[in-house]
């Protein structure tokens, strides 16, 4: 298989710069000051229609807290130190859910070296491979009581320490991170990685979903350019794009007959393909 060439100069210009750890805090800063607006709101007096807007863009944020974290994982939010890397991929899922960034991350690793199987904890349980009991599936291997007993202490300490509003609890820290986990899901899991009808021939058993970038971006931060993701997981969520739009452009070369291979194999581009996980 043919290594996809990617831009050697951006990723020196990455490893040299700080974008991933902007990005990072960018997301976790518009998490906060929103989630913090949000709960302060006095419902009475906006507009009906903007509780619906706010809920879609709190759940936007919280989703982005994850995908952060998922970057983490791999290393990309902070190359240059591991420490402040995993120590933002773990509050960027303690924000999210109370959730354990070391057992993410131990499972993170059995879905990239074992995709579509028995050791997958993200796939189906084998024989329910319908959406609902997929993802219920899916969110029973990552609940805990950690995560219960987080948000449970929070839950009581809002109410009757800080006197926030039950609805705007309910609306803006309880239904936002469980429809996100409804996005991360139907875009991240059950799209890419369920069985086509020939069964699966793609490599990682992952397909990518081929929307334009904006869409893409809105669905789930470029997750659904899957295939790219498990083809090169050192990649950050942002330059997914760029490889998506790459491996297409070398696509239509190979079905052209012109790609000059001498250049691509001699061309001194880091190889992706075979990059491991940051532990």
């Amino acid at each position: 298989m043919l290594v996809l060439a990617v831009e050697s100069e951006s990723t020196i210009i990455e490893n040299k710069t700080s974008y991933g750890l902007v990005i990072a805090s960018i997301l976790i800063i518009l998490w906060t000051g929103s989630l913090f607006t949000f709960l302060g709101l006095n419902l009475a007096k906006v507009p009906i229609g903007f509780i619906p807007l706010a809920v879609i863009w709190q759940t936007f944020l919280y989703t982005g807290l994850f995908i952060t974290a998922h970057d983490a994982m791999h290393g990309t939010v902070f190359r240059q130190n591991k420490k402040i890397n995993h120590g933002i991929g773990t509050l960027a899922v303690w924000l999210y859910g109370f959730l354990s960034y070391k057992e993410l991350l131990k499972k993170h690793w059995f879905h990239h070296h074992h995709p579509a199987s028995e050791l997958d904890p993200d796939y189906h349980d084998g024989t329910k491979n319908n959406g609902i009991s997929w993802y219920l599936h899916f969110m029973k291997k990552y609940w805990s009581w950690g995560q219960f007993n987080g948000r449970t202490v929070a839950f009581i300490l809002a109410i009757y320490v800080l006197h926030i509003s039950m609805t705007n609890l309910f609306l803006f820290w309880i239904i936002p991170p469980f429809l996100s986990s409804i996005q991360l899901f139907y875009f991240g899991t059950f799209l890419p990685h369920r069985e086509p009808k020939d069964g699966y021939v793609r490599p990682h058993c992952a397909q990518t979903i081929s929307l334009p970038t904006f869409w893409s971006f809105v669905t789930c931060y470029h997750f659904g350019y899957h295939e790219e993701h498990h083809e090169y997981p050192n990649v950050p969520w942002w330059k997914l794009p760029s490889v998506y739009q790459s491996r297409k452009s070398f696509g239509r070369q190979r079905a052209e007959g012109n790609l000059n291979f001498g250049s691509r194999l001699n061309s001194g581009i880091p190889n992706f393909h075979n990059s491991s996980f940051i532990i």
